[in-house]
C-alpha cells in the first residue's frame, strides 16, 4: 500500500476549475515533486494534502485511512508534517527552543509552554539539530541565522512529530543555488533513514530533476504527466506546456 494515495481530488473557485480530478501516489522513502506553470493548481493541490483546504470532491489518503478535510493540526498529529516557502521560526527564540517549541506541539502542551520550553525535550531537540547540522547553532537566537540556515531549523521543526510524511512547500525559495541543492539532499537523506514519504513543490528545475524520485506535472489543474524525471523531461507534452511559459527544462550535466 502507497504511503500517501491522492484520489481524483477536485477544487473549484466560484466558476474558476483549480483542479481537476487529479490522483497520484507517494511510497515511503520517495520524494514526489509537485510541478508546473504558474496557476497549474499546485499549491492548491498541496493545500488540499495539507488541510488548509478542503477538496470538493475526491479523497486523501495516508496509509488507507482518510485524511480528506481534516484541519492542519490534525493532519500534523496524524504523522504529516510541513514546511512552508517564507521559512516559519520564532526569531526570538534560540533554534535550539524553536525545535523545544515543536516538540511541546507534538506533545499537545504548546498551551502551556512558558517558562517549560527551554526545559522540555532538550536532549531530543539537539537530537534533531544534529541530523540537519545545526547543533552549534543549538544556543543562538534565529533573528542571528543566515537564511539558509533558518530552512533548517524549520526542516527540524518540521520532523518533531517524528512525520511518516513531509510536506514542503517551495522549500528553496529565496536560497542561493548551492544551498538549495544542499537542503534538498538532507531532505532526501533523512527521507531515506525515516522510511519518511516527502512531497515538494519547486520551482528550480536543478532541484526537480536532481533530487526528486519521480516528478507529478499539473497544467490548468489537471495532471498532465508522472514519471521519473528522465521521463519528465523527455516528455513532449511537458516540454510544450513549460517552453510556454518561457521555462526550459534543462539536462542535468
Amino acid at each position: 500500500m502507497s504511503l500517501l494515495q491522492i484520489r481524483n481530488i477536485s477544487k473549484a473557485f466560484g466558476g474558476v476549475k483549480a483542479v481537476q480530478n487529479v490522483s497520484f501516489s507517494l511510497q515511503a522513502g520517495e520524494l514526489l515533486a509537485l510541478i508546473g506553470p504558474n496557476g497549474a493548481g499546485k499549491s492548491t493541490t498541496f493545500n488540499m494534502v495539507g488541510g488548509q483546504l478542503a477538496p470538493d470532491n475526491g479523497a486523501v489518503l495516508l496509509n488507507g485511512q482518510s485524511i480528506t478535510g481534516l484541519p492542519p493540526r490534525t493532519i500534523w498529529r496524524c504523522g504529516v508534517g510541513r514546511t512552508f516557502q517564507i521559512a516559519q521560526t520564532f526569531a526570538s527564540l534560540t533554534v535550539a527552543e524553536n525545535v523545544q517549541m515543536a516538540l511541546l506541539s507534538a506533545d499537545r502542551k504548546i498551551f502551556s509552554w512558558w517558562p517549560r520550553a527551554a526545559n522540555h525535550r532538550r536532549t531530543e531537540a539537539l537530537a534533531l539539530l544534529e541530523q540537519v547540522g545545526m547543533t552549534p547553532q543549538a544556543d543562538r537566537p534565529c533573528s542571528a541565522l543566515a537564511y539558509g540556515d533558518v530552512k533548517r531549523v524549520e526542516l527540524a521543526m518540521a520532523l518533531a512529530p517524528a512525520p511518516q510524511l513531509l510536506l514542503m512547500d517551495e522549500p528553496t525559495a529565496g536560497m542561493a543555488p548551492g544551498e538549495r541543492v544542499a537542503l534538498m539532499q538532507l531532505a532526501r537523506r533523512i527521507a531515506r533513514e525515516r522510511q519518511m514519504g516527502v512531497l515538494f513543490t519547486e520551482h528550480s528545475m536543478d532541484v526537480v530533476f536532481g533530487q526528486a524520485d519521480r516528478v507529478a506535472v499539473l497544467v490548468r489543474g489537471q495532471l498532465l504527466a508522472e514519471g521519473t524525471p528522465q521521463q519528465i523531461r523527455a516528455d513532449e507534452r511537458v516540454q510544450q506546456a513549460y517552453l510556454g511559459t518561457g521555462l526550459v527544462l534543462e539536462k542535468q550535466k
